[in-house]
């Protein structure tokens, strides 16, 4: 595993939970964590043995967001000419999208679980993961408004897919801020737990839940479910026709029905 220093990677059995490590700054976003999250996404899904991902924050919070000390360093940085500052900040919010999409872009599942601040950048991570959930007093905000500018790294082309057009626009324009159990109500996550502790216990039981299903099967599901988020419904269907030549003749399958009718639990080959 590699090492790193925004980030706390460990691997227990078929889990891998990563979390945002810089309690002291609130787990704000450096320029480090934008290429430490690749480095851990990339082995994460090079890794056969781990089936599912938890992220979570380490301290009282998710995240803050986007370190804003690296905002002011890029700001710093720019010269006179505005064609090649245009080109500049292109070429960095773009690194920046890599990072969350390799998020998104996983084999593997990947369940955030939010506690306490979940702020601007950090409400662009936890879109591009598959599923939320959160304390109930969580703090939830697309804070970019109140800075100036638009969110640019996910939220506002992944958020209406999960919360609709509308509450997504109330939130990306107002920038107010709501706690975990409006997030539930609007489908933001799936479910509240009442402190850190018990989140962190709830979805690490749904991890493992998760983890002992077919790899194959969970991983074919995640595919078509991004691949007809972004494509019409007659392009999804001809994909799984496709797909499913090919995984229907898996051991996996064979594993599971047979474990079925025997009222046993499968096991199944990473």
């Amino acid at each position: 595993m590699p090492e790193f220093q925004t980030l706390l990677v460990e691997q227990m059995a078929s889990v891998a939970h990563v979390q945002l490590n810089r309690p002291e700054k609130i787990n704000a976003m450096n320029a480090l964590f934008w290429e430490e999250i690749i480095t851990a996404f990339d082995w994460i899904d090079q890794t056969d043995s781990v089936r599912v991902v938890v992220i979570s924050g380490a301290g009282k919070h998710f995240s803050a967001g986007i370190d804003l000390m690296m905002l002011a360093g890029a700001a710093g940085g720019m010269g006179s000419d505005i064609g090649r500052n245009a080109e500049t900040i292109r070429r960095n919010v773009l690194r920046l999208q890599a990072s969350f999409n390799a998020v998104d872009q996983c084999r593997k599942p990947v369940i955030a679980a939010i506690h306490g601040y979940c702020i601007g950048g950090a409400i662009d991570l936890i879109t591009a993961c598959d599923m939320r959930y959160a304390t109930a007093d969580a703090h939830f905000s697309i804070k970019e408004i109140d800075m100036g500018m638009a969110a640019d790294v996910g939220t506002l082309q992944r958020l209406p897919h999960l919360i609709g057009d509308g509450m997504m626009r109330e939130l990306a324009y107002t920038g107010r801020g709501f706690d975990g159990a409006e997030a539930a109500t609007m489908g933001l996550v799936n479910r509240t737990y009442t402190d850190h502790d018990k989140l962190l216990d709830g979805v690490m039981g749904i991890a493992r839940d998760i983890a002992g299903k077919s790899p194959l099967a969970i991983r074919g599901t995640k595919e078509m479910i991004r691949y007809s988020r972004d494509h019409s419904v007659e392009d999804g269907l001809n994909y799984i026709a496709t797909w499913n030549a090919a995984m229907l003749q898996s051991e996996d399958m064979k594993l599971a029905m047979a474990a079925h009718m025997a009222k046993k639990t499968a096991e199944f080959a990473d």
